[in-house]
């Protein structure tokens, strides 16, 4: 079985053995592995890139289990239907109407706020369209609640969750959002 990167213990937890056996059996089985450190740090946003493909929620959920970690996440709204609803929310999801974000910002840095510890994941393009462009929803989210960024990447062709060194947003999108982009160059997503 892979090794895994040591969780320090500011980073919010859950999980028990059967959640942990369940994502390090399915890591195992898939050949995935996660590589790089964890900062510790009891709240962050970590954006994670590429996001191509559903895979990616179920290679990154298999990560969590394995890890023991909380992570809370934004996803489209239609994820929190009747039927998937409760399992999206018990996963950590958040829903927000991506045709009318305006309040997101706002709403994921008051979560951030009211928890003592949160890892807040989101996929900067907000779509899994290949090409699409980053949202600058994320950075402002870490701004706004004085959080640092955990930049994180679905490297397919290497089957390898890749954790980047943390970065603390200057508040100058400009100048910060090409600096995380180019920490992606060559990584590939599933379907690119």
């Amino acid at each position: 079985m892979a090794q895994l990167p040591v969780v320090p213990p500011n980073l919010p937890r859950r999980g028990n053995a059967l959640t942990r056996a369940i994502g390090r059996v399915l890591l195992a089985a898939t050949g995935w592995r996660v590589v790089g450190e964890f900062p510790d740090q009891p709240k962050l946003v970590a954006i994670v890139a590429p996001h191509t493909s559903n895979w990616d929620f179920i290679v990154g959920i298999a990560a969590v289990f394995a890890l023991d970690l909380s992570v809370r996440f934004l996803g489209k709204h239609t994820l929190f239907n009747p039927w998937l609803g409760w399992l999206m929310r018990w996963l950590g999801g958040v829903p927000v109407v991506r045709d009318t974000p305006q309040g997101a910002v706002g709403d994921a840095a008051a979560l951030i706020a009211r928890e003592p510890r949160v890892l807040l994941g989101i996929a900067p393009a907000g779509t899994r369209t290949p090409g699409t462009p980053w949202r600058s929803g994320f950075y402002h989210i870490a701004v706004q609640a004085g959080v640092p960024i955990l930049p994180v990447a679905f490297d397919f062709p290497g089957k390898a969750i890749r954790l980047f060194p943390m970065w603390v947003p200057s508040g100058d999108i400009d100048a910060d959002l090409p600096r995380l982009q180019s920490l992606y160059a060559g990584i590939r997503g599933l379907n690119f």
